[in-house]
């Protein structure tokens, strides 16, 4: 999963999980789409903020963090329903920009902009974390067990995929 460790030792210490609920693909993917899916939430917040943002690109990142907080407290319960501490698998990842994680530069980047300029940043920067979420969810899809979670995952695919469209088409428009 370039330049996330997911694998390895993290995975191998990780709680013995309910049986037959999941299994290691599934906390694989939480564990990964927790903090993906705040810094999804981050980066809104940042563009939340400023003024003169084009009003659809405002519309859509009410709706991206609409969707993902309510996902980010249900991943949380999983967890701890399944018995596996939030932390587990998290430890030793380069969150940097594996799986369309921006980096702390591009995360600065995205705090300074301003006008038209931070909403095609942001919608560029959004493009390339669906991007991301989409890679990690069809590896749930293909390797998960659990039906919460790969029902999950598949919402993720549809509803990112259609929102990459919608940002390519805003970033078309905005002058």
């Amino acid at each position: 999963m370039g330049g996330m460790n997911h694998g390895g030792a993290a995975m191998s210490s990780a709680p013995t999980m309910t049986a037959g609920t999941n299994n290691t693909a599934d906390v694989t993917f939480v564990t990964g789409m927790i903090p993906h899916h705040t810094q999804a939430v981050t980066m809104v917040d940042s563009l939340l903020k400023k003024d003169g943002i084009d009003p659809k690109v405002i519309a859509l990142a009410a709706q991206i963090k609409a969707e993902q907080a309510p996902e980010i407290d249900t991943m949380t319960g999983w967890l701890t329903t399944w018995g596996v501490p939030e932390s587990t698998g998290i430890s030793g990842m380069d969150m940097g920009t594996g799986m369309g994680m921006m980096s702390e530069e591009d995360m600065s980047a995205l705090d300074a902009a301003t006008g038209t300029e931070a909403s095609k940043l942001f919608l560029t920067q959004m493009t390339q974390h669906h991007e991301g979420a989409i890679g990690m969810a069809n590896t749930e899809v293909s390797s998960g067990q659990d039906p919460d979670a790969l029902a999950l995952a598949k919402n993720i695919v549809s509803s990112q995929t259609e929102e990459i469209q919608t940002m390519t088409d805003l970033l078309n428009t905005i002058q």
